[in-house]
């Protein structure tokens, strides 16, 4: 029983213990750490918002690069199978043009019609094909230069000046500019006739 009354009193005086008025700097103590607390749990919410729509940006941003990757796909498959559309369109008429000449070719016996006739075709082609960037290689009597020209053959001329084109033996053409294919040509080679006498003099000791 006195036990009993002793714990007794003793939870009483814990109790008036701590029901004891705080001193100023215990008071502001505690409100500077119940605000800290505040203020970290406030940051803390930001900073999981935060996450939050970092991660939505990163999935909107791998779904965007998704449709990229397949837009761009389909692109390239299309081009490869309709890049060359434009080219064929305007080859279309030449062939119709060739159609119209053999069926006026049938007995007809006139070949120089016929030939004024494939003339026009040709020229239709190469007008088509200049729409496009294609332009032939002029080169006969030009000076020989191998980033245009392909030499078949050299061959010693007296009507043609040294290094000249004589024969065109290939249509060369270019593409924008650029050698789409060389032309394939004979040049001119002059062999210095007197300087071979004068060597074969030389060599006989005469």
């Amino acid at each position: 029983m006195k036990k009993q009354k002793h714990e007794h009193h003793e939870h009483i005086a814990k109790q008036q213990q701590h029901s004891e008025p705080q001193t100023p700097a215990e008071e502001t103590a505690a409100v500077e750490s119940a605000q800290q607390n505040i203020d970290l749990k406030v940051m803390l919410e930001e900073k999981e918002k935060e996450v939050a729509d970092n991660y939505d940006k990163y999935l909107r941003a791998v779904a965007e690069l998704d449709n990229y990757k397949k837009r761009a796909a389909k692109e390239r498959l299309d081009i490869l199978k309709y890049g060359k559309e434009d080219v064929i369109k305007d080859i279309l008429p030449f062939i119709d043009s060739l159609d119209r000449a053999l069926e006026h070719a049938e007995g007809n016996t006139d070949i120089n019609a016929f030939k004024e006739g494939l003339k026009l075709i040709q020229d239709q082609l190469l007008g088509s094909l200049k729409k496009h960037g294609v332009e032939r290689i002029e080169c006969a009597g030009q000076e020989f230069d191998p980033n245009f020209h392909e030499a078949m053959m050299q061959v010693d001329s007296q009507q043609h000046e040294d290094n000249k084109v004589i024969n065109e033996y290939e249509r060369g053409y270019l593409l924008n500019g650029r050698l789409l294919r060389p032309s394939k040509v004979s040049v001119c080679k002059k062999i210095n006739k007197e300087n071979n006498i004068c060597e074969k003099t030389v060599e006989n000791g005469e």
